[in-house]
């Protein structure tokens, strides 16, 4: 399923926040982000009316299934390019600033193959 990088980015934020925090609304993703809250709502009701999120009474943002499926995705894809272009000598703060941009235009099949050579287990 492809959807937009921007809906990326916002589900992988709502994943992060919700690991770091527990709960996450709007407002945290705007300062997460940098974003303005109109910018953030428009955002949120876009993602709600597309299935990936639900948002309660009180403005507590759940991930649904599709959206944890992406959010996840691109959370694993984020950590690992981080790790791996730290391991090769790019300073933490370039490497996920480059991870964020590569996360969403790798193929499976290229993500998959740098797993398997990082790893040692080309038999993958």
């Amino acid at each position: 399923m492809r959807i937009q990088e921007s809906a990326e980015n916002y589900l992988e934020t709502i994943l992060v926040l919700k690991k770091r925090q527990g709960q996450v609304r709007s407002i945290d993703i705007a300062a997460e982000l940098s974003f303005s809250k109109p910018s953030v709502s428009i955002a949120m009701k876009n993602l709600r009316t597309n299935g990936y999120i639900e948002v309660d009474a009180e403005g507590h943002i759940t991930l649904l299934d599709k959206g944890l499926e992406i959010a996840e995705r691109v959370y694993e894809r984020h950590t690992f390019l981080t790790g791996w272009l730290t391991a090769l000598g790019v300073s933490p703060e370039t490497a996920a600033e480059d991870a964020c941009r590569i996360e969403h235009v790798i193929s499976e099949e290229t993500f998959h193959a740098l797993k398997k050579h990082v790893s040692g287990d080309e038999s993958r």
